[in-house]
C-alpha cells in the first residue's frame, strides 16, 4: 500500500469527501487487481482525477475508470470484477465528485500527497508506479536528482500526466496562459529534454520553492488555474464517451456501482 497524507486540511466544500480509513481502504482495493492488470495506487489516482476532471472537454467516467484498475485500459471479465470492484469504483467516483465540488466552490482542493516519511525506498516506488500508470518512468538516479521538495509530489504528478496524454486535448491548446501553469504542474517530474529543463529553471528562478509545503501550495494554485481556464470551454462540448453498446435503462450501470442505469448514471442521461 502506497503511504499517503492529507496536504492540508479538508476543504468546507467535499462534504461527502473520503476519509483517512476510506483513502486507506480504497488503496487496498486496487492493489487486489489481479494480475496481468496494472492498477494506481491511490497517491497516482488522485492526480489523475484531477487530471480528467481540468479538461477542456468533459470525459465521462466510462471513459476514464478502466484505467483506474489497468494501465492500458483493459476491462475486468464480469467474473474478475466483483463485489471488492464495485467498492472501489463507488469509492473512485466519490473522491473524483468530491474534487471537482472542491475545484469548482473553493478553487482548490486537498491532495493526496506521498508521505515519503514511512516510505523506506520512496524514489524507486514513484518511478515503479509512474510505470505501472503508463507514464514515463524515472531511474531512481533521475528521481534522486529533484528538489527535496518535489519528491512528495512526484507519484501524484505522474497521474496528472498520464490523464493529460490519455486525453490530449488540454495540452494541445494554444493558451500561453495554461501552458505555463502545467509547467508549474510538471516541474515536479524530472525533464525529459533540454527545453523542459529550462523551463524548470526559469521556474526556479521565478518561483523558487523552498519547501514541500511551497510545492504543495503552488501545485494545487497551478491546478485550479487550468480548472479555470478551461471551465468555459467544458460547457461548450459534448462530453468524451468511451465507444460501447447501448446501455438499457434496466442494464447494469456501467460505472460499475451496482445500481441499474436508469437509478445511476442514466438518471441524468439526456
Amino acid at each position: 500500500m502506497s503511504a499517503y497524507e492529507p496536504a492540508h486540511a479538508p476543504v468546507a466544500a467535499a462534504a461527502r469527501d473520503l476519509s483517512d480509513a476510506e483513502c486507506a481502504e480504497l488503496d487496498e482495493l486496487l492493489a487486489q487487481t489481479p494480475r496481468p492488470f496494472e492498477p494506481m495506487g491511490v497517491v497516482m489516482l488522485d492526480g489523475f482525477l484531477c487530471g480528467v476532471l481540468v479538461q477542456p472537454v468533459p470525459i465521462e467516467p466510462d471513459a476514464w475508470l478502466p484505467y483506474v484498475f489497468d494501465a492500458r485500459g483493459r476491462l475486468l471479465a464480469s467474473e474478475v470484477a466483483g463485489a471488492w470492484h464495485e467498492r472501489a469504483v463507488a469509492l473512485t467516483l466519490r473522491r473524483y465528485q468530491a474534487l471537482n465540488r472542491s475545484l469548482l466552490e473553493d478553487g482548490a482542493f486537498d491532495p493526496l500527497i506521498a508521505d515519503l516519511d514511512e516510505d523506506e525506498d520512496d524514489a524507486t516506488g514513484a518511478g515503479a508506479e509512474a510505470e505501472a500508470a503508463g507514464a514515463t518512468a524515472p531511474p531512481p538516479d533521475a528521481l534522486a536528482g529533484i528538489p527535496a521538495a518535489s519528491l512528495p509530489l512526484v507519484e501524484w504528478v505522474a497521474g496528472f500526466h498520464f490523464a493529460a496524454g490519455l486525453f490530449p486535448a488540454l495540452e494541445e491548446l494554444d493558451d500561453d496562459a495554461v501552458n505555463l501553469a502545467l509547467a508549474r504542474i510538471y516541474r515536479h517530474l524530472p525533464p525529459e529534454s533540454d527545453e523542459q529543463r529550462e523551463l524548470q529553471a526559469a521556474l526556479d528562478a521565478d518561483l523558487p520553492l523552498a519547501s514541500a509545503d511551497d510545492a504543495i501550495d503552488d501545485l494545487i494554485a497551478a491546478v485550479a488555474d487550468v480548472a479555470d481556464f478551461t471551465r468555459e470551454l467544458r460547457f461548450q462540448v459534448d462530453t468524451v464517451r468511451r465507444q460501447a453498446p447501448k446501455v438499457g435503462r434496466n442494464d447494469p450501470c456501467p460505472c460499475g456501482s451496482g445500481r441499474k442505469y436508469k437509478r445511476c448514471h442514466g438518471a441524468t442521461a439526456p
